[in-house]
């Protein structure tokens, strides 16, 4: 990571009695895409407003750029938010919600213009500078919002799951555009979002957050891969969590024995993490295979997740790509086998 640019140092935030975030560290670099994700009511939306000036901290500090900020009132910050309403002034055309923030600043009339026709222009939606808010489609409303945001060159930009009101082919037109504004930019982005998708696909690191405390951080692949705690190999991705008893080179669990590395002492407890995307899937037996039936398949695109009952009940999940679901003939009832080899698990660390 580069030189951090946002710090949190021991942040608690209280509501009354209730604690929404507890004792929070978090580093966020200079022009560094970070995302911070987690279910409603982790207290990831709460972490943005702290940085943002919104809320305070109720103990600990937040640093920009090495200044404490704790009291430093939202308009002495130099910290934009893109809000999921988007809040943008509907008796204001486009450009004149561009020029807001200029205007608030003592920006000239003339330079004002000029900058918010060049940022709408930037976001392709030039044309609809003179257009009033309501005639414009979601996508163009958002990237009004982005150009609010960005005509006054901040270090930092806070987006608050400014994605999740537009349709999913929009979302995904969006994420490169925000990827690229980003990338040119170079700001830093402090992305809040409990899409998995929007997080691993354009997000430097990622924090997961679950009642108010951080349970990982790190790239989207680390993530993916190499969950810290169940609580994200539940969260993040299609993960098949067996618990079981450590035989030092295998985990001894209720479907089977398993070899599998990295595991503790002979004896200890173990919980095993197999990504629905490394588990083979056929149609007959095999040595150490576990016996399922079919109980249904959810289609995502290109690729196809299978949802499978073992013989105790324990529910697997299967992803494959949806061209090869017609080979399987599976349906509802059919029997499988399934299986995966010993280095695609990845063993929880026992808190």
């Amino acid at each position: 990571m580069t030189e951090p640019l946002v710090t949190l140092s021991g942040v608690v935030k209280r509501f009354g009695d209730f604690t929404a975030v507890h004792r929070l560290d978090l580093e966020i670099g200079a022009g560094e895409f970070m995302a911070i994700m987690g279910p409603s009511g982790c207290g990831k939306t709460t972490t943005l407003r702290m940085i943002a000036g919104l809320d305070v901290p109720t103990e600990g500090e937040v640093r920009i750029g090495g200044r404490l900020m704790n009291e430093v009132p939202v308009h002495e910050r130099d910290t934009p938010m893109v809000w999921q309403s988007l809040a943008l002034f509907p008796f204001l055309n486009a450009r004149e919600n561009v020029e807001f923030g200029l205007r608030m600043r003592g920006v000239g009339a003339h330079e004002r213009r000029r900058r918010a026709v060049e940022w709408l222009e930037r976001l392709e939606i030039g044309a609809f500078a003179e257009r009033n808010i309501d005639t414009l489609s979601g996508g163009q409303r958002q990237r009004v919002a982005l150009a609010r945001s960005l005509v006054t060159e901040p270090q930092i930009l806070l987006l608050d799951e400014p994605l999740s009101a537009l349709d999913a082919h929009l979302v995904i037109r969006m994420q490169g555009v925000l990827t690229r504004l980003q990338r040119e930019l170079g700001i830093t982005f402090v992305y809040v979002t409990h899409s998995q998708s929007e997080a691993f696909a354009m997000a430097d690191r990622i924090a997961i957050m679950s009642e108010g405390r951080i349970e990982q951080i790190g790239q989207p692949r680390e993530i993916y891969r190499t969950p810290a705690s169940r609580f994200v190999a539940e969260f993040v991705g299609r993960n098949n969590i067996l618990s079981g008893t450590s035989r030092g080179d295998a985990i001894e669990t209720a479907l089977g024995t398993f070899p599998t590395a990295g595991l503790p002492a002979t004896g200890a407890p173990a919980t095993l993490v197999v990504a629905a995307d490394l588990v083979r899937i056929g149609r007959t037996p095999s040595d150490g295979a576990v016996p399922c039936t079919l109980i249904s398949e959810e289609f995502v695109g290109a690729t196809v997740t299978l949802f499978l009952e073992a013989v105790d009940g324990t529910e697997l999940k299967v992803q494959i790509p949806e061209r090869t679901l017609g080979e399987l003939n599976a349906h509802a009832g059919g029997s499988f086998y399934l299986s995966w080899p010993a280095d695609a698990g990845h063993v929880l660390a026992e808190s």
